[in-house]
C-alpha cells in the first residue's frame, strides 16, 4: 500500500500536509499530518517512539527482545505492556479465524531459512526446530497483565505482521486528540483518520506485487485502515525451491497457492492485516467464498494476472472504475 503522492521521506508541510518517514519493522514508515494537530513535529516524535517500543518488545530478531526472552523460557517471564498486548491480540486473532491465523509458526520460517531480517542481519538466536506445521489444538498463551508476564508454551511465535498492524493502530491512538486529520502508512498496513488535507477521503494506491510504479487499484478511506499481505518482498531460495513468509500454520509451508497479494479494508489495521493473511492462505480457489462468509472488503491479485475484490469493497475503489468483482 502507498500513500499516493507522499514520496519524500524528508519532513515537509505543504498543501498535502507535513509528512515525513522513517524505518522501523523492516518497513518504510509514513507519516502525513492534516490540518488541525498544533505540533506536527511533536505529534511524529509520539509516532515514532511508539513504533520503536513495539518493535525494542516484539521483534524476533533480537534475542534480548521481550518476546525472544518468552519464546525461549519454560517459565513465567516480565515482558512490557506492548508485547502483553500484542500476545493477547494474537491470540484473539487465533480464535476468532479458527485457527488459520497461527503466530507459531517460527519453527517453520527457521526451517526454511528465514533465520535473520532482511534488512539489519540480525537474528533472535536459536530455537529448537522440531515439527514443521502447527499443533492441532488452539493456543493459548498464558497472560498475566496484571503483573506484565507471560508463558508463551512450547511452542515459540513470531508476531511480526499483526505485531507492524498494532503498532499502527497504537501510535494512531497516541495522538488522536490532537491530530484529526492523519495517515500512517506503515509499508502496507493503513490508517487513515479523518479527511485528507485537500478535505477529502485519503487516496491510498495498492502496490501491484509483480513490480512497478503504477498501483492496481486505488483506494480511497475516511476513518478506515487496510493491510496488505504480499509475497513481492518477503522471497527467497531454499533448497533449489522459491519460498515466502506467508505460511500456513496447517503444513508449515508457503501457502496461498494461485494469489499473490491481499488487501483488506477494516476499521482497525490489526484487524486488516489478521484477515489479509488468512484470506491469502485460503488460497486462489477459496480467496472469494471467505471473504463473502466474512462479509470482508477485500482484493485480491492473482499470480495469472489481473485482480478481484468483494462486493463489500467496491465502494471504496475509486479506480479502476470497473474493478473484477468474484
Amino acid at each position: 500500500m502507498t500513500a499516493l503522492d507522499v514520496a519524500d521521506r524528508s519532513a515537509r508541510p505543504d498543501e498535502r500536509g507535513w509528512q515525513a518517514g522513517f524505518r522501523s519493522m523492516a518497513s518504510p514508515i509514513e507519516v502525513t499530518i492534516g490540518p488541525g494537530c498544533p505540533d506536527p513535529p511533536a505529534t511524529y516524535r509520539e509516532i515514532v517512539s511508539v513504533f520503536t517500543e513495539v518493535a525494542t518488545q516484539c521483534t524476533r530478531f533480537d534475542p534480548d527482545s521481550d518476546l525472544m526472552r518468552a519464546n525461549r523460557a519454560d517459565d513465567w517471564v516480565p515482558v512490557g505492556g506492548f508485547c502483553v498486548d500484542a500476545l493477547r491480540a494474537a491470540a484473539r486473532a487465533h480464535l476468532a479465524t479458527s485457527g488459520r491465523f497461527d503466530p507459531r509458526v517460527l519453527r517453520a520460517l527457521l526451517r526454511l531459512g528465514y533465520t535473520h531480517s532482511h534488512e539489519s542481519g540480525r537474528s533472535g538466536g536459536p530455537i529448537a526446530a522440531r515439527h514443521a506445521a502447527c499443533p492441532d489444538e488452539p493456543w493459548l498463551p498464558e497472560i498475566d497483565g496484571a503483573n506484565g508476564r507471560v508463558r508463551i508454551g512450547p511452542d515459540p511465535v513470531d508476531l511480526g505482521g499483526i505485531g507492524k498492524g498494532l503498532a499502527t493502530r497504537w501510535a494512531a491512538d497516541r495522538v488522536a486528540a490532537d491530530c484529526p486529520s492523519l495517515l500512517i502508512d506503515a509499508g502496507g498496513d493503513c490508517v487513515a483518520r479523518g479527511t485528507s488535507p485537500d478535505g477529502g477521503p485519503w487516496r491510498l494506491g495498492v502496490e501491484d506485487p509483480r513490480g512497478g510504479d503504477d498501483p492496481i487499484a486505488v483506494l480511497a478511506l475516511v476513518d478506515r485502515a487496510c493491510a496488505t499481505s504480499s509475497t513481492r518482498r518477503c522471497r527467497w531460495q531454499h533448497e533449489g525451491e522459491v519460498v515466502h513468509h506467508l505460511l500456513d500454520p496447517r503444513t508449515g509451508r508457503p501457502g496461498g497457492a494461485g494469489l499473490l497479494a491481499v488487501t483488506v479494508v477494516d476499521h482497525d489495521p490489526a484487524e486488516a492485516e489478521v484477515w489479509a493473511k488468512t484470506l491469502f492462505l485460503a488460497g486462489a480457489d477459496g480467496v472469494a467464498a471467505l471473504a463473502m462468509d466474512r462479509g470482508l472488503p477485500a482484493l485480491w491479485v492473482f499470480e495469472s494476472g489481473g485482480f478481484a475484490c468483494s462486493d463489500d469493497m467496491l465502494p471504496f475503489v475509486i479506480w479502476p472504475s470497473r474493478p473484477g468483482v468474484a
